[in-house]
């Protein structure tokens, strides 16, 4: 049956690359990015639904990472117009974004090592009074809201299991408590929407069943989530919507066991080879759990010379 024929619960209409959604929380059109004479972002029209786990999905190099900077302000495109929840976020900047209840996190963690992990969870708070330099020096202006945000930072330490190393660096943290840290962090500004790019990468195996438990909470909490991934079969297990990039257009969407039968998708992570199942291909394999591992282990030890250096 041809993917134009096919319908979801999460679809206005026929599914296919670009299909409109019954509820969109995010909406593209036109979105172009270049460097020189690359095209790294290309996307004719895209939406994103509301309250489900969408996963988007590619071959490196496919534009998927330079998308998310584009629609969260921390990049700029040569063309297009995207809008969160019916309001224009096109060249809006960075701050404001995630201000507006767009938030995301980063490949390569932004936590800040010389700060302890409440630290940095304060940091992600909103609405602080103390951050203006005249209520600032007048502390019953802001110390209840600094006791309400620092209640909130240990409730959601304590959810992510960092709350015993409140008082810890950053830096002193692993690759996956790190990443914790930051999926935490961006929890404190109450997202309505949150990006997460690779959040799995370099993450050993038991870090990774807690993190995909956390995104799963956070659907059941009412956001919506937005992630890239290259695990093909954690993206079957966790997500209700994929969205396939390559060369810098979407090429494919549905839901996860019809995107990864689609021949568009195996042929921009396969080229020729159709009788490979991509979710086979990438879903149990030792050697991945083992540099995982080892990824995981260099970073606690290169962590601990950090914080002994600090």
């Amino acid at each position: 049956m041809s993917d134009t024929m096919l319908t979801h619960p999460l679809v206005d209409g026929p599914v296919g690359p670009g299909c409109k959604k019954v509820d969109p929380i995010v909406v593209a059109d036109n979105v172009t990015r270049t460097f020189g004479g690359l095209t790294a972002v290309d996307v004719a029209h895209v939406e994103i639904p509301r309250n489900a786990i969408t996963a988007l999905i590619g071959p490196n190099g496919a534009g998927k990472t330079t998308f998310f900077n584009l629609l969260t302000g921390f990049d700029k495109p040569n063309t297009g117009q995207w809008s969160f929840e019916g309001h224009s976020l096109a060249r809006v900047p960075a701050f404001r974004v995630a201000r507006k209840g767009m938030v995301r996190t980063f490949q390569l963690t932004k936590s800040l090592g010389r700060l302890s992990v409440l630290q940095n969870m304060l940091l992600g708070a909103t609405k602080q009074p103390g951050e203006n330099i005249f209520t600032a020096l007048i502390k019953p202006l802001w110390s209840k809201r600094e006791e309400t945000i620092t209640s909130k930072a240990e409730e959601i330490l304590a959810r992510f299991k960092l709350l015993e190393k409140s008082e810890d660096y950053a830096a002193s943290l692993s690759g996956g408590q790190r990443k914790l840290l930051e999926m935490a962090r961006a929890l404190m500004s109450d997202p309505v929407l949150i990006m997460l790019d690779e959040p799995m990468a370099g993450v050993n195996p038991a870090l990774t069943q807690s993190l995909l438990g956390h995104i799963k909470e956070l659907k059941a909490e009412g956001m919506s989530v937005l992630f890239v991934e290259h695990d093909m079969h954690m993206v079957r297990h966790i997500s209700d919507w994929v969205i396939v990039m390559a060369e810098g257009k979407v090429v494919a969407e549905g839901p996860p066991d019809q995107v990864m039968n689609d021949p568009a998708v195996i042929d921009a992570y396969l080229g020729a080879h159709h009788d490979t199942d991509l979710g086979e291909m990438t879903g149990a394999t030792p050697v991945i759990e083992e540099n995982d591992v080892a990824a995981d282990n260099a970073d606690k030890k290169n962590a601990d010379k950090r914080e002994g250096a600090i």
